[in-house]
């Protein structure tokens, strides 16, 4: 699987770096990072009612928080629950028939999260100045 999201999921052949060391750096980068989609995804399946703190870091956490409002009734908070609202950001649709959410949703949720905790991060240091 994680052969998969470095194929699929990270593109890695697509890119053009002009040294052997360089191409070493940006695989081995590639490779954390599908790791961890792939344990965040089989976490979802396997410890669903864990700490949301064992797979998000803090930031993670606050954005999801103030990106997506639960309902007002929302059950309580696991990895489960967040996960799967990291997943509706790469498109899985959370249907009760629908199967958990895959690799591929969870590397393109993760990455819009992350793009959007960049920016939320960049953002407040413009506007608090």
């Amino acid at each position: 699987m994680i052969h998969k999201i470095l194929k699929s999921g990270y593109k890695a052949e697509e890119s053009k770096l002009r040294t052997a060391q360089r191409l070493t750096n940006l695989i081995s980068l590639f490779c954390i990072l599908s790791w961890r989609v792939f344990w965040m995804t089989m976490l979802n399946r396997s410890a669903p009612h864990a700490a949301p703190t064992l797979a998000l870091t803090a930031t993670e956490i606050c954005v999801r928080d103030r990106l997506v409002n639960d309902k007002p009734k929302a059950m309580q908070k696991t990895v489960s629950h967040y996960l799967i609202k990291i997943a509706r950001l790469g498109g899985y649709l959370a249907r009760a028939s629908d199967p958990p959410p895959g690799n591929t949703v969870m590397l393109r949720g993760l990455s819009r999260l992350t793009d959007i905790a960049l920016g939320a991060l960049v953002g407040g240091e413009f506007v608090g100045n």
